[in-house]
Parts: C-alpha cells; sequence; structure tokens
C-alpha cells in the first residue's frame, strides 16, 4: 500500500474529529485509518512493535517500515496539507521532548476535556474506502 497510514483512539472524541479535519483537507488522498482498537490496528502497531502503553492516542506509518508517534506524527500529517500549513515545521525547531510534553498533557486528558465514545466510530458508507477494515 502506498498509502500513509493514521492509527488513532477509535473511542476518543478528540481523536474522531482530528480523523474528520484530516479527512476534509486530504485532498491529495494520502492517508488512509484504522482505530488503534481494530484488529488492522493491533496488527500493524504489532508488527512494529510499538508499545500502545507509552503511545495511544495518533500514530503515522508511512509506506514501508517508517512510523511517526505524538508530536511528529501530528507535524508530519499537517506537512501534507500544503498552503499555510507548511509554517508548522517552525514547531520542528523545538526539540521532541519538549513537544511530546504538551502532546502527553493533551492526550492524558483528552477523555476529560472531550469525552470518550462507547464504541469505535462508525465511518459513513462515503468515507468507509479511507478505512482499513
Amino acid at each position: 500500500m502506498d498509502k500513509k497510514i493514521i492509527l488513532f483512539d477509535g473511542v476518543c472524541n478528540l481523536c474522531n474529529s482530528s480523523v474528520q479535519y484530516i479527512i476534509k483537507r486530504d485532498k491529495k488522498d494520502i492517508f488512509r485509518f484504522a482505530a488503534l482498537q481494530s484488529e488492522t490496528g493491533k496488527k500493524l502497531v504489532e508488527e512494529r512493535k510499538i508499545d500502545t502503553s507509552k503511545v495511544d492516542s495518533i500514530i503515522l506509518i508511512e509506506p514501508g517500515v517508517a512510523y511517526y508517534t505524538k508530536s511528529d506524527a501530528i507535524l508530519n500529517i499537517g506537512l501534507e496539507f500544503g498552503g499555510s500549513w507548511r509554517t508548522i515545521t517552525v514547531f520542528t525547531w523545538i526539540p521532541t521532548g519538549i513537544r511530546n510534553i504538551v502532546y502527553d498533557f493533551i492526550a492524558k486528558n483528552r477523555y476529560k476535556w472531550y469525552g470518550k465514545k462507547d464504541a469505535c466510530m462508525i465511518p459513513t458508507p462515503e468515507l468507509k474506502a479511507k478505512f482499513l477494515d
């Protein structure tokens, strides 16, 4: 597959909103999506030996073996939108550890601030092709 895969927390309202945001801006049809809780998500995480006790919200998998987690994933996703989104490269000047402190704080509080669903999001028929089974 030549698409970039975004793994996300399927029960997190913030993550689900982020997926919808990305889909609207994915004009070049670059991304595919899978919930971390899905069989596909679990398989992709296991193949890459990603510890989901440390990363449990957004993971970007590039074709091949490369993957990005936390703030690196967010930055790489945003860069694909082009245009004014290119300005986010300024955040790459901030050391990853510092960026991830902010990321981890948001991730830790995402259920409290944004809520949580009882089950993973089910894509509409027109968006079904964007999601991996």
